[in-house]
């Protein structure tokens, strides 16, 4: 049984259509297929979708990239890479069954693949909690990407959470300082690591892996600090402001692309991922060939440095630094304004003493 979000009305009854078209037999009165109906219908439904999904504002891409039939990690992993290899435990605490990560191979490559993974029904969501990994998640994943810069594997990760879990236990255990040091591990790696966000990207959870050397995205997902109704409740204490939020808060693939946050949109099926799932596979692949591709020639210190630089310069061509170009420190060089009212500053002062030397020569 297919879901549909609030603003696919049109594309419910389309749909519905459809499947009676495909099953006449069900219908009283009628014993044959009728073919050109059948393809005028799918024609409808397809400008239907691309009409729909082509002007999507803020708040509808989020239900998207929420869609509980959109493809998650595990499909991915099932099918994009082989001799897949599941390992667990932090060697700590336990094992958080939120996040999937092994070795496999990818193209006849040795690849690390880490995976947030929300689940599919009831059951596996909340065996999976719902992809909000706990401390013992982030620590798995910095052992595994430790282990793969030691033998010099690259790594692909799948993000899709809301979120890092928010609970007393996993505070207790260090919730801040794990994902700090997964941010830290993500940032001094020698390897490629490729962050794919294919739904949600929420918050620390989502940064805790994607300070990547190529962030993807998915073009109906989402990418933002905190949720459009935790921002609104918030900024103006109503949950119910979550569109005007979503539009504030530039959480759509376009808008990062502009800003220089991500580095790629990996193009979805007209009306979503969910929709045909072997092309988003496909568009994936090629992606992820391309990405990988990019840093064979490089050495571990040129992929340090380009993942450094890439994270330097994101805002500083729309802020106050003059050269975006110089990414040597964390520290922006000062404008033409600042030099003028400091040069100022020094004349004024070298007046002041002189004119106190003056004083006491006279005096």
């Amino acid at each position: 049984m297919k879901n549909y979000l609030n603003f696919e009305k049109d594309i419910k009854e389309l749909d519905e259509e459809l499947e009676k078209l495909k099953d006449p037999y069900n219908q009283s009165g009628i014993s044959e297929v009728d073919t050109q109906k059948i393809s005028k219908t799918q024609d409808e439904i397809n400008n239907k979708l691309k009409s729909i999904y082509s002007n999507l504002d803020p708040w509808q891409t989020t239900m998207v990239a929420r869609h509980e039939d959109r493809p998650k990690s595990k499909f991915f992993i099932d099918n994009l890479f082989d001799e897949f290899i599941s390992l667990s435990g932090d060697r700590y605490y336990g094992e958080d069954k939120s996040v999937i990560a092994g070795f496999a191979k990818f193209n006849n490559q040795s690849i690390l693949v880490i995976g947030q993974e929300k689940g599919d029904d009831l059951d596996s969501r909340i065996e999976r909690n719902f992809g909000m990994m706990r401390p013992e998640g982030y620590r798995k994943t910095i052992r595994l990407m430790e282990l793969a810069d030691r033998f010099q594997i690259p790594i692909v990760l799948f993000i899709d959470t809301p979120g890092a879990y928010p609970g007393v236990g996993a505070e207790e255990r260090g919730q801040a300082e794990a994902i700090a040091k997964s941010i830290e591990c993500c940032m001094k790696l020698k390897v490629p690591t490729i962050a794919i966000i294919i739904g949600e990207g929420g918050s620390g959870g989502a940064i805790a892996l994607a300070s990547s050397s190529r962030v993807l995205m998915f073009e109906n997902a989402i990418y933002s600090v905190i949720s459009p109704e935790g921002c609104a409740t918030i900024l103006w204490r109503d949950p119910k402001k979550m569109m005007d939020a979503a539009k504030a808060m530039k959480l759509s693939a376009k808008d990062l692309l502009e800003l220089s946050v991500i580095d790629e949109i990996i193009k979805e099926p007209p009306g979503g991922a969910h929709r045909d799932k072997d092309q988003i596979l496909l568009n994936v692949k090629e992606s992820l060939i391309k990405s990988l591709s990019d840093f064979e020639s490089m050495s571990g210190e040129e992929i340090f440095n380009n993942r450094k630089n890439k994270f330097l310069k994101i805002g500083r061509n729309k802020g106050f630094a003059t050269n975006a170009g110089d990414t040597g420190s964390l520290k922006a060089p000062q404008n033409e304004i600042i030099k003028i009212l400091y040069s100022k500053k020094l004349a004024l002062i070298s007046l002041s003493i002189l004119i106190l030397l003056f004083l006491v020569i006279i005096s």
